[in-house]
């Protein structure tokens, strides 16, 4: 997986401002009284894309954003020195609320709808892709797919892109997984539970991920990691199998630390790491992310000190 141009571009079809709000004690039903909130840019490409900036590679952030609430990720892209080539659309980006009670640790989710997608915004999207791929060799399609928008369209957007020479990686769950994994990109990110739909069968022990990853690597993709939450991930390729474990680290957030996966694993793989490094610097990468919360990166040098504590088990072939 070695792309022939230098640029990186992600693809978020479904931005989000993801805002958490630290409430003790939370009750539904009741009045309850927030002591601290956060609100920080997100969606899966754009976290992919502020993980990967600042690195040997420059990046581009293309899809759909809301017209309505559009500064924060426009702070980012400057911020982060990130190439912005998403297109304004009419509306607000959806908001992910978070509740989070540290007390008894549990946290609620309350995601609000976002944006609705037309046909003219589809194909002018393809457009800007197509002009990317001039000076871009790597395209990041990643997170759920909005209304209006067909369940294929990672599929049409990665037979377009690999079409023009480019590397695809896919990192997305349920019917828009299907369809692209149909379409063979070069890299998919399932969480157990996602490959576990895609096969139609349940993976209740490791021997089923690992067999499973083989599967889904055997059907013509070229690197398949398998997110394991808390237990790592699993990663098959053509040049191995391996499960790496993080070390315990300390946990501000988990939100993004999938993408973190995918941007430190995709980061060593165009740099021609193998798949024992890359499998060792995603993982860093992605632990090191936990103690900051919103789309920002590690340290270099926290990234390196948590490479080495990584435990790296190879897979059998059983």
């Amino acid at each position: 997986m070695r792309a022939t141009k230098p640029g990186v571009v992600t693809v978020t079809l479904n931005a989000a401002i993801d805002q958490t709000l630290e409430c003790p004690g939370f009750t539904a039903g009741a009045v309850n009284r927030v002591v601290a909130e956060t609100r920080t840019p997100g969606g899966k490409g754009i976290n992919v894309a502020a993980f990967l900036a600042g690195g040997s590679r420059p990046v581009t952030a293309a899809g759909f954003l809301g017209e309505d609430n559009v500064a924060l990720f426009e702070a980012l892209f400057r911020d982060r020195d990130i190439q912005d080539r998403c297109l304004r659309l009419p509306g607000s980006s959806r908001v992910n609320i978070k509740v989070v009670d540290r007390t008894s640790g549990a946290v609620t989710d309350l995601n609000l709808p976002g944006l609705r997608v037309p046909e003219e915004a589809l194909e002018a999207l393809g457009a800007t892709l197509d002009a990317l791929t001039e000076d871009h060799g790597c395209f990041v399609l990643s997170g759920s797919v909005p209304a209006g928008v067909p369940a294929t369209i990672y599929a049409t957007l990665t037979e377009r892109l690999r079409a023009k020479g480019a590397v695809v990686a896919v990192d997305t769950s349920g019917e828009p997984l299907r369809h692209a994994v149909a379409a063979q990109p070069d890299f998919v990110k399932p969480n157990v539970h996602e490959l576990g739909e895609l096969l139609g069968r349940p993976l209740k022990t490791p021997g089923d991920v690992g067999r499973a990853a083989r599967d889904l690597h055997a059907s013509g993709i070229g690197m398949v990691v398998v997110s394991l939450g808390a237990e790592g991930a699993l990663f098959v390729s053509h040049d191995g199998a391996w499960r790496a474990l993080p070390p315990p680290v300390e946990v501000a957030s988990t939100v993004g630390a999938g993408d973190a996966l995918v941007a430190g694993v995709l980061a060593a793989r165009l740099d021609g790491s193998d798949l024992e490094t890359c499998a060792r610097r995603g993982t860093a990468f992605a632990a090191g992310k936990l103690a900051r919360v919103g789309p920002v990166p590690p340290t270099p040098e926290r990234v390196a000190a948590l490479v080495g504590a990584v435990r790296m088990h190879p897979l059998g072939n059983a």
